[in-house]
């Protein structure tokens, strides 16, 4: 017997954008840069996987320069 596991929540760049605590254009140039794909449209808006968004944000975060003496 097979057990459905459940589907991953799929959000708008908008909301994807307020999730990970940045402004939609910078989902658009994740995009852009290939750190974030997305899986789905609903009409014109792309729709992008929650866990995705989130390990985009790291991504960036990692290649953030740092501050002198830190």
């Amino acid at each position: 017997m097979l057990t459905s596991l459940p589907l991953p929540a799929l959000i708008p760049g908008p909301l994807a954008a307020e999730e990970a605590g940045v402004a939609p254009a910078t989902i658009r140039k994740w995009v852009q840069l290939g750190h974030l794909k997305a899986v789905g449209k609903s009409g014109r808006a792309q729709l992008f996987r929650l866990e995705d968004v989130f390990a985009a944000e790291r991504l960036a975060r990692r290649r953030l320069p740092r501050p002198a003496g830190a």
